[in-house]
């Protein structure tokens, strides 16, 4: 496993020093960017050489080890919802495609070291003012390698967690781009006429974001709307996902990993 210095920038992003008051204005800079636009980018926090080398090891294990997922879904990933008709423009199909490298295809990584250390855990939960936060320990989930080609993308939808980490690794030559609708809905107002709308392309606070290679992002998924921009160009989006809950030991049913995934273990 590699240390931490070897894969993050910790000079500009000293996560290693709780105490430092670096490591507070950073802290605080990251909660007021949530409040404010409900997601943060930290521009280079992966290491160039640790950005090269996961993208040097996912190229051709994507090409030849990848698994295609496809389907068409609602953004709620289900076809009935409690009190909408079945032809409410909310329950519109959309198609995601994608092709992923799960955590036991990715190997020594930097990202795959990265989702191990106690720092960079006890750091997202200081940015999500909460007690702690624990790795995903599913063998297959805790960590993906992700990939859009040309015309795919991942559709609207809802997260089922609170809060998704990602690491742009490879941008495409165009599209790729993080579209979303934040606080579009509440634990208690669904809002299926404004998610109608955004489905539309009628919502004018819908925002988009080009990542940046190397950045971390932190993004409040559960009641924002988002897609990523289907890709144009030859080359492929690539995106690390980094799974973290509230407790430990969550794993995904082998249900949820064959229908993701291909496969259970």
């Amino acid at each position: 496993m590699q240390s931490l210095d070897q894969i993050l920038d910790l000079r500009t992003y000293p996560i290693d020093q709780p105490d430092s008051a670096a490591y507070k204005a950073l802290v605080a800079d990251c909660r007021a960017r949530l409040a404010e636009e409900g997601m943060i980018e930290l521009k280079g926090f992966l290491r160039p050489d640790a950005l090269e080398t996961t993208v040097d090891l996912a190229r051709p294990r994507m090409e030849t080890e990848s698994f295609r997922h496809a389907r068409r879904h609602t953004i709620y990933f289900r076809d009935a919802v409690e009190g909408l008709s079945p032809d409410h423009p909310a329950l519109a199909k959309v198609e995601t495609v994608n092709h992923t490298l799960c955590a036991d295809q990715i190997g020594d990584t930097p990202v795959l070291s990265l989702h191990g250390q106690p720092t960079f855990a006890r750091f997202l939960a200081d940015v999500m003012d909460k007690p702690a936060l624990y790795p995903m320990e599913d063998n297959l989930a805790r960590v993906n390698i992700q990939a859009s080609r040309q015309g795919e993308a991942l559709n609207w939808h809802f997260d089922r967690s609170e809060f998704t980490t990602t690491i742009l690794l490879q941008a495409p030559e165009t599209g790729g781009e993080l579209e979303y609708r934040r606080d579009l809905r509440t634990a208690d107002d669904p809002n299926y006429d404004g998610v109608a709308s955004v489905l539309r392309g009628e919502d004018a606070l819908v925002r988009k974001a080009r990542l940046s290679p190397g950045a971390l992002n932190v993004f409040k998924g559960v009641n924002t709307l988002h897609r990523v921009v289907p890709v144009s160009g030859p080359t492929e989006r690539l995106v690390a996902i980094f799974a973290f809950y509230d407790r430990p030991g969550v794993v995904m049913t082998d249900t949820d990993k064959t229908g993701f995934y291909g496969r259970a273990a």
